[in-house]
């Protein structure tokens, strides 16, 4: 277990297989969309395995199907073909109610854009997942108060979006997929909208809790400030990762 977050049993996964010792492993990942020229191919066999505790990112052309790759392994999306496994459990042929379970609990997701509530504080839009899946709010609570203290917000849990700062933000973002303890965090272009300053806290901030609390992160990215930070780099070029050059 992570230290500086507690385990909350409403929202751990009875299922999580902690003898493994990769937390995501991808393998003939293929994905195909009709379009009005054809079959347009985006995945034509993406192999992947992420062991715990560390940052991949992934790279590409804009285009290159980055983002659909991201949503099949955050179980957003079905592959054609394939198999998925987080933390040693396959997810690709779940039902969307045990999907939604796999996402709540064992996944943490950060976008772009940090898609807060505007009119909750920060403690509360890290809660609201954690009590969508069940938790009691006393201990939704303290998980979001320990998350946000995680990414240096303790001092704003009282404060809504419209107070922070685009890097704040972002940070409580963050701190909302890491309080239930997930096995892996997925970030899509997760500083893209921030200015460098604000661009470059974030990129630490990962770092550290990759390094620190040992967690594990898929982040698709255009920025290679962030990229220079993760343990692997793969490109996605021709439906396929291959490694960085």
């Amino acid at each position: 277990m992570r230290p500086g977050l507690r385990p909350d049993s409403q929202v751990t996964d009875v299922v999580s297989n902690t003898t493994a010792t990769h937390a995501l492993r991808a393998s003939g990942i293929k994905k195909a969309y009709r379009s009005p020229n054809g079959l347009l191919e985006v995945l034509t066999g993406v192999d992947l395995e992420v062991a715990r505790g560390t940052i991949l990112a992934i790279v590409g052309a804009s285009g290159a199907g980055k983002s659909t790759l991201l949503n099949i392994l955050g179980t957003l999306d079905h592959p054609d073909t394939g198999t998925v496994e987080i933390g040693g459990l396959r997810v690709d042929h779940l039902k969307d109610r045990e999907l939604a379970r796999i996402r709540a609990t064992r996944l943490g997701f950060v976008f772009q854009f940090h898609h807060l509530l505007p009119e909750f504080s920060a403690e509360e839009n890290v809660m609201m997942p954690m009590l969508i899946a069940g938790s009691e709010p006393g201990a939704a609570r303290a998980r979001a108060r320990e998350a946000l203290t995680a990414v240096g917000l303790k001092e704003r849990w009282l404060h809504r979006p419209a107070e922070l700062s685009g890097g704040e933000a972002q940070r409580v973002a963050v701190a909302r997929a890491l309080a239930p303890s997930p096995e892996l965090v997925l970030a899509d272009e997760p500083s893209g909208n921030l200015d460098t300053g604000a661009a470059s806290a974030l990129h630490e901030l990962i770092g550290t809790l990759a390094r620190e609390q040992h967690q594990t992160f898929v982040v698709v990215t255009h920025n290679d400030r962030l990229a220079e930070r993760a343990d692997r780099v793969l490109t996605l070029e021709s439906g396929r990762l291959v490694a960085r050059p």
